[in-house]
């Protein structure tokens, strides 16, 4: 006990000088608070898919993959914080952001008795000259916040991207799926077959990456194949 208090004042000292600040609004930050504001919490639009399992996100990729659920904690919107909040996860070395979302809505994927349906969760990956670059994959950080929550394990090793694609930000939607088309593979097929597979990314807009790498799942035997994003575009 006593040694947690002595934390707690050394804490409480050093925000003194070094105040801890909101990734999303950059406000000062208060006690019980970590990395995104109560406030900015509140303001961020949930989309609640996950408890409305015929959800528009759904609809949007119906045809093109077989998925038990799709869903997203976010609608992003341009300017807003949650864009300001993933420009900081992505480019700015917050990989903090990722852990901290995956936990949020790992906790309300359990409270909505989602957790038992998910074997192995499986973030998209990057390219490993652009991992090298950026010290991390942003989504892998989602799915450790995820698995910490929701008590499901996640591997970075079952999928490997093998091409360095462009961005796919400019890009329609039939360019997009020509990026991603056949540039994903599963090295650990083993890990694969017969898993219910959540697979997660921080944005998902068109789908086409996700379908690229669903696709390569389902081909190598994977039971059922779900999705969950930080946010959709």
């Amino acid at each position: 006990m006593r040694k947690l208090s002595l934390l707690t004042v050394f804490n409480d000292f050093v925000s003194l000088f070094y105040p801890r600040y909101c990734l999303a609004c950059l406000d000062s930050l208060v006690k019980g608070e970590d990395v995104v504001c109560s406030r900015c919490m509140l303001e961020m639009p949930q989309t609640n898919y996950h408890l409305d399992l015929d959800n528009p996100l759904k609809k949007r990729l119906e045809g093109r993959l077989h998925l038990e659920f799709i869903m997203a904690l976010f609608k992003f919107s341009k300017s807003g914080s949650i864009q300001h909040l993933l420009h900081q996860l992505k480019y700015k070395n917050h990989p903090e952001i990722g852990i901290v979302l995956g936990k949020l809505y790992g906790h309300k994927l359990k409270d909505a008795n989602l957790s038992s349906q998910f074997d192995l969760i499986i973030p998209v990956p990057l390219h490993p000259s652009r991992l090298r670059s950026r010290g991390y994959n942003q989504s892998s950080k989602f799915a450790e916040g995820l698995s910490s929550s929701m008590q499901v394990p996640y591997s970075n090793s079952v999928l490997r991207r093998l091409v360095k694609t462009v961005t796919q930000t400019k890009k329609t939607k039939l360019k997009r799926w020509q990026n991603v088309s056949n540039v994903f593979e599963v090295i650990e097929p083993e890990e694969v077959k017969s898993k219910r597979i959540l697979l997660v990314d921080d944005v998902i807009t068109t789908g086409a990456t996700l379908e690229a790498c669903g696709v390569a799942l389902l081909e190598n035997g994977c039971k059922s194949l779900s999705i969950a994003c930080i946010a959709e575009a």
